[in-house]
């Protein structure tokens, strides 16, 4: 192996090395990233056929209405899905529009976040102010750089943002927000899209009704073992003939699904099949035999 060849071989390794040691839990921590990816992932197909609004321009005075994630219409027979109000906090921190910038950093600190929504003397939403929006000020004003005459407009931009005392200066504008209304698996996707850790959720109004955290979405999204069980149970029963479906018995680990028990050979590879497409399913353990 040449000189070359050793160095790329160390680089891969160090790319493929984790960058902590592996705990207990690691392996149940990515099983459940996994799961929560597949729900995200079923979220975003659904709206793949939905053409994306591009936003417009408001009239001159007008509010921008903030993006929200869109609800497809459900029929009646389908399943209730969890919603945002399910699982949003209420009630919501907000900062006001004049607020000067170090008190923005107190309110951060005080409710343990990273950023916060601005709001409007009437609660409407009109952006979200970060920490980074914090940061980017302190090291602009600590390091004097000034953009010139044909500095880049992104530069621009930035240094005068920057500038700014107050959190309508410093904030980002429009803010990503969803309606109480839209599942959760929505949220995720428009989280997972935009990498938020918190929404705030408004009415249609744009008017601040809670804040939505991305771990709440995660667990809302990941059904427990019992409601996994449960759906595993019926596919059973509708596989399997009367007399053989006290023959299977079920078992449920983390989303591991482990089939047990006598059956017949086609019931068999079909109700296996049937139990890997289940949302939320990691993995099916057959030690089924044929009758």
């Amino acid at each position: 192996m040449n000189e070359h060849e050793n160095f790329s071989t160390e680089a891969e390794a160090r790319r493929n090395a984790p960058s902590r040691p592996w705990s207990s839990g690691e392996t149940a921590r990515q099983d459940t990233l996994l799961r929560y990816l597949g729900a995200v992932a079923t979220a975003a197909a659904k709206h793949a056929g939905t053409e994306a609004q591009a936003p417009t321009t408001p009239p001159s005075g007008t509010r921008p209405v903030p993006p929200s994630a869109p609800l497809p219409p459900r029929s009646a027979s389908e399943p209730a899905l969890p919603r945002v109000r399910d699982v949003m906090d209420v009630p919501a921190a907000s900062l006001r529009e004049d607020l000067p910038y170090r008190d923005i950093a107190r309110s951060l600190a005080r409710e343990h976040v990273g950023a916060l929504p601005v709001v409007d003397a009437e609660d409407h939403v009109v952006g979200v102010v970060s920490e980074s929006d914090l940061l980017a000020k302190v090291a602009f004003e600590a390091s004097g750089h000034r953009p010139g005459p044909i500095g880049r407009l992104r530069e621009r931009r930035i240094h005068g943002k920057a500038r700014g005392d107050s959190a309508a200066d410093l904030m980002t504008s429009p803010a990503i927000t969803v309606l109480p209304g839209a599942t959760v698996a929505e949220a995720g996707w428009l989280a997972a899209l935009s990498r938020l850790k918190r929404m705030p959720v408004t009415d249609r109004d744009g008017r601040l009704v809670g804040v939505v955290r991305r771990d709440a979405l995660l667990q809302s999204l990941i059904r427990d073992d019992a409601g996994i069980r449960t759906e595993v149970e019926a596919t059973v029963a509708a596989c399997c003939p009367p007399g053989d479906r006290e023959n299977v018995e079920v078992a449920v680990h983390d989303g591991i699904v482990e089939l047990t028990g006598r059956m017949p050979p086609a019931a068999l590879a079909r109700l296996v099949a049937e139990v890997e497409e289940i949302s939320d399913v990691v993995e099916v353990k057959n030690l089924l035999t044929a009758a």
